[in-house]
């Protein structure tokens, strides 16, 4: 009895003692430091959190990360003024975290060191999880160089039927794609296998096939791991999940939709590395890079961008606010979605009941100096931008027409008053994105009489116009010399590596300005817009094939050449 007695006394100082010692802790965090306080024996630590410091350093300077919220990294500490602390902060910083301390306890940090037995001991709680391991992704990315090497390393992962398989399965495709810089993965279920591919620079590549058991183990970790109902098989969903990797944020939008024999499933892979491209490396050729960057420095006007979907309109828009940005203007963005986040701007997403056109209204009570519109769609969004531009805004958005010319008789259609547009509109651009042959494998090729001949006529026809071919060490009756790229090894077997735009500009000048309330045709505007110096797509197109950038079965895969 006296025994007993004695354990519960000793039980209740403890329990007076971790109450003290918490209370103590937040005490500190309010009033002498300024930060939030947290108890991780009611909050949740992140097995991924953790893994941004190994247990022994952790211990050492007394850290627990234990969230991760995008780019935030939620830090849990025993003394924010400790300079081990204070470094190892900062050194999350230079990762391309926003480190976020918060005042805890010694037994808190206790609790989160305990879940390290899981990161270190336990590899099914990484793999069979509802997590996809940033550091597994990392490993495998090193052993994957080529497509080839992603069905090796599936072939071994079936052939080794581990309990984990499909975990191990979806590690190895995302990792696959990530290494090869895809922009999507198409899973798809077929009556007796499932194929998997990639799209690499624009085109679906054939990856693996294998047996349709795979897929509805795949089908349901994905549905997982994204956010997506298991019992909805008949109709459409969407959802999304991301990873760390080196610090950034890979975010993957998720679809299903409903099929013969199972759901068809994509995954877009939003990598932030993929848009941080200069206005300079895009493939815009000088005249008319040093046009556009005069009119996006201007304080107001509309500026234009059409092409089709996968054109790459949202890169060259985000280039244009990247070019732009200071802290002394304030940007916001109307997208559908938000794919992409840029610092320092404000970026809204268009949903149910929030429309471009509710947006682009809303924008304009939030005192912008730029906005952006993902896409024109109706006369009232066109009314508003056109509006906004001649009130002192800079407006950038894209429309749906085939090129630059289209613009403004699609605009006048859309009941824009052309005698406002003239006013408003300063840049209307077109572009189209083509494969770069690989410099690894690339070798020239004979030329066939009819190709010199469509070739020799788009150079005349640019050097009669008075446009500068000479800055490309182009003549109009210059030796021409075509390349390809049979496939290697670096380029995956394909003859290409990366992508370049191909673009066109019209500038409304004067010459433009005259025209507008006529409510000319293409043609008409075609002729007039010829005399600025702008190469139009054509043309761009064939100074890259010249130049050997690309084939000219690219650029007619995307431009008509014949076209007059």
């Amino acid at each position: 009895m006296p025994q007993d007695y004695d354990d519960k006394i000793d039980k209740k100082v403890e329990e007076y003692r971790a109450q003290e010692e918490e209370a103590l802790a937040s005490v500190l965090a309010s009033n002498r430091y300024g930060i939030p306080y947290v108890d991780l024996s009611t909050t949740a630590v992140q097995n991924e959190a953790l893994r941004l410091i190994d247990e022994a350093e952790a211990r050492k300077i007394m850290v627990a990360p234990f969230k991760i919220f995008g780019k935030e990294a939620h830090v849990a500490v025993l003394s924010p003024e400790d300079d081990a602390t204070k470094a190892y902060l900062e050194d999350l910083g230079r990762k391309g975290f926003k480190a976020i301390p918060y005042m805890a306890s010694h037994a808190s940090l206790e609790r989160a060191w305990a879940r390290y037995k899981e990161i270190s001991f336990a590899e099914e709680s990484r793999r069979g999880g509802l997590e996809v391991s940033s550091d597994t992704l990392l490993d495998l990315q090193k052993k994957i160089k080529t497509m080839a090497d992603v069905k090796t390393l599936v072939d071994q992962i079936t052939a080794a039927h581990e309990i984990h398989t499909t975990s191990h399965l979806l590690e190895v495709i995302l990792a696959g794609a990530i290494s090869l810089q895809c922009s999507d993965v198409h899973i798809e279920p077929e009556e007796k296998r499932m194929r998997v591919r990639y799209r690499l620079d624009g085109v679906l590549q054939d990856i693996l096939f294998l047996d349709p058991k795979f897929y509805h183990l795949l089908n349901s970790r994905i549905k997982l791991v994204a956010g997506l109902k298991l019992t909805i098989v008949t109709r459409a969903q969407d959802g999304r999940f991301s990873v760390i990797l080196d610090g950034v944020e890979i975010s993957m939008r998720t679809s299903t939709v409903p099929g013969e024999y199972g759901e068809s499933i994509v995954m877009r892979i939003l990598d932030p590395k993929s848009i941080q491209v200069d206005l300079a490396n895009i493939g815009i050729e000088p005249r008319l890079f040093s046009v556009i960057d005069a009119e996006i420095r201007k304080p107001n006007g509309l500026i234009l961008i059409t092409g089709p979907t996968g054109s790459g309109k949202t890169t060259t828009l985000y280039a244009f606010l990247r070019k732009i940005y200071s802290p002394e203007i304030k940007i916001i963005t109307i997208e559908d979605p938000v794919e992409y986040h840029l610092p320092g701007i404000i970026q809204t997403q268009v949903e149910p009941g929030y429309s471009f056109l509710e947006g682009l209204r809303g924008a304009l009570r939030q005192d912008p100096d730029v906005i952006m519109v993902g896409e024109i769609r109706d006369g009232e969004t066109a009314k508003i931008a056109v509006e906004s531009a001649l009130t002192g805004h800079i407006v950038f958005s894209t429309l749906h027409t085939n090129n630059a010319a289209g613009v403004i008789p699609r605009l006048i259609d859309l009941d824009v008053n052309p005698k406002i547009l003239v006013s408003a509109l300063s840049l209307s651009m077109a572009q189209r994105l083509v494969r770069k042959l690989c410099p690894n494998c690339k070798v020239e090729r004979p030329i066939k009489p009819e190709e010199e001949t469509l070739l020799r006529k788009i150079l005349k026809g640019a050097s009669d116009a008075g446009k500068d071919l000479a800055a490309y060490k182009l003549t109009a009756d210059m030796p021409i010399k075509l390349y390809t790229a049979p496939g290697c090894d670096q380029c995956s077997g394909t003859g290409f590596k990366g992508r370049i735009g191909i673009f066109e500009a019209i500038k409304t000048d004067e010459a433009i300005e005259k025209i507008i309330p006529t409510n000319p045709s293409e043609r008409e505007i075609k002729r007039v817009a010829n005399t600025q110096g702008i190469f139009n797509m054509q043309e761009d197109g064939v100074v890259k094939i010249l130049s050997g950038i690309t084939s000219i079965e690219e650029v007619q895969s995307v431009v008509d050449l014949t076209e007059e």
